[in-house]
């Protein structure tokens, strides 16, 4: 890894509390990117509600339960990669999952929007999920706009991202 690229690796225990620290370091440690604040806050949300999915969802609250974060950031292409992966109850149809207002917590009054922001607020989002093993949520954020765009364009890099 040379200067321009840099990650970090951080497991939380699943608990609301920890989704403000979660989202928060993330946040800091994208600054060397040199974001706008309109960009640091798509990352704090997106990141939030990865983090409260993995609460609420893979692990129904269980208090014993971790949370694996990594976060890439490549200087070179001003992007930054977050992976948010849980060993929970996965997700039997992620399709189905990624579909506006898809809840399975519709008597708990949750809205079913999270990975609608998710990609709302990233450039590319990816699920990978096994029933009974676990989640991983792939979030890839550009920082700096246009200008950014048509280079990375020009470099055969594209914003574009294939679910799985």
């Amino acid at each position: 890894m040379n200067c321009a690229e840099n990650m970090f690796s951080m497991r939380l225990s699943a608990l609301s509390e920890n989704e403000s620290f979660a989202r928060s370091a993330v946040a800091a440690f994208c600054l060397p990117l040199d974001p706008t604040l309109e960009e640091i806050n798509d990352i704090k949300t997106a990141v939030s509600e990865a983090v409260t999915n993995c609460v609420v969802h893979a692990y129904n609250g269980a208090k014993d339960k971790y949370i694996d974060m990594t976060v890439h950031i490549d200087a070179r292409l001003n992007k930054v990669s977050i992976s948010v992966k849980d060993e929970g109850c996965g997700i039997p149809d992620v399709k189905k999952a990624l579909e506006p207002f898809f809840t399975t917590k519709a008597d708990e009054e949750r809205s079913g929007m999270g990975f609608t922001i998710m990609r709302t607020f990233t450039d590319c989002l990816q699920v990978k999920s096994e029933e009974g093993k676990g989640t991983e949520v792939s979030m890839t954020k550009f920082i700096r706009g246009a200008s950014d765009a048509c280079a990375r364009r020009n470099a055969g890099i594209d914003r574009a991202c294939e679910e799985r």
